[in-house]
């Protein structure tokens, strides 16, 4: 479960940043007090136009950053106090591989497995798992620097997911992939939903979110604009497609801004 408790991300502004904003204001709000759950079993989409804070939301959540203020529990962890177990808990997975060009994908895979403290005999055990269900068998002792975009998206969800984590957190995996790559992730990402682990997925391609979508959230200038069930959002929105409703949510909120 993943409980996002009034979170804000502040930034201070260079002067050349504040130029290029066109403001005097001396810090920028990234991500204005948000809250949502995510709830086990269930595939939650946060969504958001670029610049909106959905980025921003997902990399706290993964403690790559920490909040300005707020917090979020990670199947009961903190990310504030304790980001160490929350890092134990999760898979984090986002469309920028960035893998060591000399390794091979088995030997990516052990040392994250390793740095889980995996046993050997249940690392051996999930990595021919994930490898036979990825694919990755036929090209597991090729270097990394020697493959194709779509083959190191692979490893990368393989080095994500080698300890089962309990959270799973998904930042535009399929991102620049071609069809057969981006339907495996698509194919895990429901194997994580009938594993009732907790999984966040965000995506601009509306296909892919109308098909995995349980709960639905949307982000636009930090603010959180949107937030209920898919099947409550398309009786609402009934006879619209989730583009074009998403663009209507979006330009309401801005236009009120103005």
């Amino acid at each position: 479960m993943i409980q996002v408790q009034n979170i804000q991300k502040t930034y201070n502004l260079s002067k050349q940043q504040k130029k290029e904003l066109q403001t005097k204001a001396s810090s920028i709000n990234a991500v204005n007090n948000v809250n949502f759950e995510c709830q086990p079993g269930r595939v939650f989409s946060l969504l958001g136009p670029n610049g909106a804070g959905k980025t921003t939301t997902l990399r706290m959540m993964s403690t790559i950053l920490k909040p300005t203020s707020g917090d979020i529990i990670i199947a009961g962890e903190s990310v504030v106090n304790n980001p160490q177990k929350v890092r134990s808990k999760i898979g984090f997975l986002t469309g920028s591989t960035n893998l060591y060009d000399r390794l091979s994908p088995g030997e990516v895979v052990d040392y994250f497995g390793q740095l889980h403290r995996m046993d050997k005999n249940t690392l051996s055990e999930r990595k021919d798992q994930l490898f036979t269900q990825l694919g990755i068998h036929d090209f597991s002792k090729k270097r990394i620097g020697q493959m194709s975009t779509g083959m190191k998206q692979k490893v990368s969800i393989a080095r994500s997911m080698i300890h089962d984590p309990e959270v799973v957190i998904f930042d535009e995996p399929t991102s620049g992939l071609d069809v057969i790559t981006a339907n495996s992730i698509i194919e895990l990402i429901k194997d994580c939903k009938e594993s009732n682990k907790t999984v966040i997925f965000s995506s601009h391609i509306m296909s892919e979110v109308d098909l995995l979508c349980d709960d639905l959230a949307i982000i636009s200038k930090g603010d959180l604009v949107y937030n209920n069930k898919m099947e409550n959002f398309r009786t609402e929105y009934a006879g619209t497609s989730l583009t074009e409703a998403f663009i209507e949510i979006v330009n309401n909120h801005q236009a009120q801004l103005v």
